[in-house]
């Protein structure tokens, strides 16, 4: 009898700093079944937790189950913040495939792409991007040089290290201006006040991403349209999967049309509810073409393997233009890329094998 391939998911558990030391976000390791991601933090600081980082708790728990029921041998391995623990686990339990659920190490999501090449350099494999295009695409600012050098529409941008640089005789850019960090990911920093349409409003906002990231402040022209995403699979011959748009309809009408923070990860919020996923979008035969074209140019020139995601603003007058490329999106069973994945015929048992069958084709 064949033995079982040995797959670890490996992950990060999310931890806050408390009076009493650092603490889980939950005692189990988990969500509780019954409670909102809202409910979880309820009791802990003001801005203490990244909602985004606590998706992995739900992510690694349908990964393995849809890897056990795939037939694979499973372990779950927390990184916990120490990397020389995950080389020790490497080496001691020797898996066959690393499932890379890593986003970050100590909070610091620049780290992801540190992990990354621990598997690279004890030659491991290990699913989606490698190390060189995490760290690119966490860079917003590179992303876009990239893309634009290579002739790729994506909204006209400014970069700026402190608001003293802002003038507005100098932006050359036209208002409305969307305000973001430059070096974050998963709406991490956006809200309703990072699209401004003045220059002391501006000022204010590259003020902000400075004094609470810490950052260089990236500003881009507000592209006001359709918001798409685009999920691809695989990698010598790549799956387009159906284009997924952002319903803004249930948004009030107070609110600008943009996925915040709050709309990604914030249950029980204005933006949360009115960002509604709908897969397949409804596009003309043409525009599809145009927009899935654009995206699978963007998931190869940016390196992105196994499995990503790419983010499209469609004009009134559908003229795409990209805003991310995302390696590695989320990839719990509820999230976008497994909906547009079912869209196109393949179950969340199916998803995950074809991420592992991938990832398992670059073991030597």
């Amino acid at each position: 009898m064949r033995k079982k391939i040995h797959v670890a998911v490996v992950f990060n558990e999310p931890t806050v700093e408390t009076e009493e030391g650092r603490k889980y976000i939950s005692e189990s390791g988990r969500l509780e079944a019954s409670a909102s991601h809202a409910e979880v933090v309820s009791s802990l600081p003001s801005n203490a937790v990244d909602m985004s980082e606590v998706g992995v708790l739900e992510e690694r728990a349908h990964v393995e189950e849809a890897l056990k029921k795939a037939g694979f041998r499973t372990s779950m391995f927390n990184v916990n913040g120490d990397v020389k623990r995950l080389i020790r686990f490497l080496e001691d339990k020797d898996p066959d495939l690393v499932f890379n659920l890593c986003e970050s190490v100590g909070n610091d999501a620049a780290h992801e792409m540190h992990v990354a090449g621990i598997y690279e350099l004890l030659e491991v494999p290990y699913t989606g991007a490698p190390a060189f295009a995490l760290g690119t695409c966490l860079n917003k600012v590179r992303t876009k040089e990239i893309l634009s050098h290579h002739k790729l529409p994506t909204p006209k941008f400014a970069v700026f290290k402190n608001a003293n640089e802002v003038s507005a005789e100098d932006l050359r850019l036209e208002f409305p201006v969307i305000v973001k960090p430059s070096r974050e990911d998963a709406s991490v920093g956006i809200e309703e006040a990072s699209v401004v349409d003045n220059e002391s409003a501006l000022k204010k906002r590259v003020r902000y991403i400075f004094q609470n990231f810490d950052q260089p402040a990236l500003v881009e022209e507000f592209i006001e349209g359709r918001e798409l995403n685009v999920g691809i699979l695989g990698n010598r011959r790549p799956i387009v999967l159906p284009v997924s748009e952002i319903d803004f309809s249930k948004m009030p009408a107070n609110l600008v049309k943009i996925v915040t923070y709050n709309a990604k990860w914030m249950k029980g919020t204005d933006e949360y509810a009115g960002t509604v996923g709908v897969c397949p979008a409804e596009l003309s035969p043409e525009v599809e073409k145009k927009v899935k074209d654009l995206a699978l140019k963007a998931y190869k020139l940016m390196g992105l393997r196994d499995y990503g995601r790419v983010d499209i603003r469609l004009t009134k007058n559908n003229s795409p233009f990209i805003l991310e490329a995302n390696p590695n999106p989320d990839i719990s069973d509820d999230a976008g890329f497994a909906r547009s994945a079912r869209a196109y015929g393949l179950s969340f048992e199916d998803t995950i094998t074809k991420i592992v069958e991938y990832a398992l084709e670059r073991r030597p």
